[in-house]
């Protein structure tokens, strides 16, 4: 038997006693199989071999069926810098009718994506780069973003992106999170340092912005990150901040406890 049904509804115990004044009650349900145009975009022989390597912390296939991805979506990524989940969304968009556009600010990080697109030909003429403001209002089915909020929360710009995630959507459509999960027992100081985030704050900053919390996963939920690592999250794999002190330790630890969140823009 799956074990995502009870460990769910713990997650919805844990939204709800933790959210502070966000106390609105969402439903919390398991993950669903992954269709068969998400589990092909996965097994595509187009992914970089590091990258699939990484499929057994991540959860592609679940994580997307999760968010009610398909591939005749507009579909929104934030901050796709090395491209991870864009090898698996574009090829997906392209083959389903849908549209992908990667939201990468201008920098190093835009560079390093359009790299990632012009090295792939999996990847050519699939991929629309762009800025915040060039997502059409109203446009997206489903944005998402893996492991970003942090970098948000931590640089101060976090109120105003969800604000334009909310913009993009069309109503009813989907906000999937994925971000590395801190215990909402600890100081609140450590999400500006740590690389983690209480799911208390993911949800205000959502709800502040007019999203409603349709459900949680915890399809990347890792019990053996304890997120009180020396150098926070990067401690972990994949960076390994520590070098060779404790690899071996934090290598069997693995990649970390991540919240999985799925809001939704109200329909009216």
């Amino acid at each position: 038997m799956s074990p995502f049904p009870i460990r769910t509804l713990f997650a919805a115990f844990a939204l709800t006693a933790g959210a502070g004044s966000t106390a609105a009650y969402a439903q919390s349900s398991a993950s669903p199989k992954a269709s068969a145009d998400v589990k092909a975009a996965v097994a595509a022989p187009g992914r970089t071999p590091a990258n699939v390597a990484r499929d057994k912390y991540r959860h592609p296939a679940e994580t997307l069926s999760f968010f009610g991805v398909n591939g005749g979506q507009t579909i929104v990524e934030y901050f796709p810098a090395g491209g991870w989940y864009m090898e698996i969304l574009a090829p997906l968009t392209a083959k389903g009718g849908g549209t992908y556009y990667g939201v990468q600010p201008a920098g190093r990080y835009r560079d390093a994506a359009q790299k990632t697109v012009d090295s792939n030909p999996a990847l050519s003429g699939k991929v629309k780069l762009v800025e915040l403001a060039d997502v059409p209002a109203g446009s997206a089915d489903t944005v998402l973003t893996f492991r970003n909020v942090h970098n948000m929360v931590m640089g101060g710009n976090a109120p105003s992106v969800f604000s334009e995630f909310f913009r993009m959507l069309k109503p009813g459509g989907v906000l999937g999170i994925v971000d590395h999960r801190l215990p909402e027992g600890r100081d609140v100081a450590l999400e500006k340092s740590s690389g983690y985030l209480k799911v208390s704050t993911v949800r205000k900053l959502a709800e502040d912005a007019g999203f409603v919390l349709d459900a949680s996963s915890e399809v990347n939920a890792n019990p053996k990150d304890t997120a009180d690592w020396p150098k926070g999250v990067w401690t972990l794999p994949p960076t390994l901040r520590e070098g060779d002190t404790d690899r071996e330790k934090y290598l069997a630890i693995g990649e970390s406890d991540r919240m999985t969140l799925r809001f939704r823009k109200p329909a009216a």
